[in-house]
């Protein structure tokens, strides 16, 4: 008889939630996207919060009702000391009630984690030998070195990333810059698709770590209020290519001191299919297996947790 896992995430914008087999297939799934204002480039906690506590019971009524065996959700960001953001603690909170009454176990990973195992959950494993994890969103562009240790815990160190613009922040301030809606990705990706043309960004990499400060400023330099639809996309194709100048450099340099046969690349930026394929490439390059979720579930989902949950109790089971 199969049994079934619900996954709740409550990011910082978006609700999610789902429901697993111990097959590990998705057989319902719902989310909505926070309501940001035009113009705005993002929200603050307490607004987080309250659309998360009135979207999660909707989203929880569109899933089919089926007897739940456990629960994954998001209860930090990362997990490491002191990680904390409101956001998540309404999917906790669910999560909690919802054990609590079914009497069912909980599973409380990080928000990071779920991006991870939602990239696993087609393999259907969790690796036992250390991985590289690149994770880039709004908010997060991070190199993370994981050990699975058992139990839904990962030993995560964060040996690269971004030390000012994030990933995400510098498609958005690009793209909102442009006219284009919050969040900008898809809207900037379907510019930057239209042409293979470009004038180069720079790329700035020091010792392992990325500053998007600095592209990003030369980026906005280029945006006038007469910019036509092929300087658009000019320009469009010229951010994306600089991140990916960096991305390859930052791994590259961490590479030498952690060799990994697994990368795995999580987040909503990682639905970027420029992104995806420059990837996909440096991996084959440097004898490297890559992991990625489908794009639809590269962006914020509870996929992950929802397979953590399922994982722990089939392998227990």
């Amino acid at each position: 008889m199969k049994r079934y896992y619900l996954g709740i995430d409550t990011s910082c914008y978006t609700t999610s939630c789902a429901i697993i087999d111990s097959d590990f297939q998705i057989v319902g799934e719902a989310r909505k996207i926070l309501e940001v204002k035009q113009g705005e480039r993002g929200l603050q906690q307490s607004n987080m919060v309250f659309q998360h506590t009135k979207e999660l019971p909707k989203l929880i009524s569109e899933l089919p009702q089926l007897p739940i065996s456990g629960i994954g959700v998001s209860g930090f960001p990362r997990r490491e000391e002191n990680s904390y953001m409101p956001a998540f603690m309404v999917g906790l909170g669910y999560g909690q009630s919802l054990s609590h009454m079914m009497n069912v176990p909980l599973q409380v990973f990080a928000h990071q984690e779920n991006h991870i195992l939602a990239a696993l959950r087609e393999l259907k494993i969790i690796p036992s030998e250390p991985f590289l994890a690149l994770h880039l969103s709004g908010g997060t562009t991070e190199l993370v070195y994981c050990h699975y240790k058992g139990e839904g815990i990962f030993d995560s160190h964060i040996i690269g990333g971004s030390k000012d613009l994030q990933c995400g922040q510098y498609v958005d301030r690009i793209g909102v810059s442009m006219g284009l809606p919050f969040p900008a990705g898809k809207h900037l990706e379907a510019l930057a698709l239209q042409t293979t043309e470009y004038e180069p960004l720079p790329s700035s990499v020091k010792e392992g770590w990325i500053s998007f400060a600095g592209p990003c400023s030369a980026a906005m330099r280029r945006i006038t209020n007469s910019m036509n639809d092929k300087d658009k996309s000019n320009l469009a194709r010229a951010v994306f290519t600089s991140i990916g100048n960096a991305l390859e450099k930052m791994i590259t340099y961490h590479l030498q001191n952690k060799p990994v046969r697994t990368f795995i690349a999580v987040g909503g930026v990682m639905s970027n299919s420029l992104l995806r394929y420059r990837m996909e490439h440096f991996c084959r390059r440097n004898h490297l297996t890559l992991h990625v979720a489908q794009p639809q579930f590269s962006v914020d989902n509870a996929t992950g947790n929802a397979f953590g949950a399922a994982f722990l109790e089939e392998i227990r089971g």
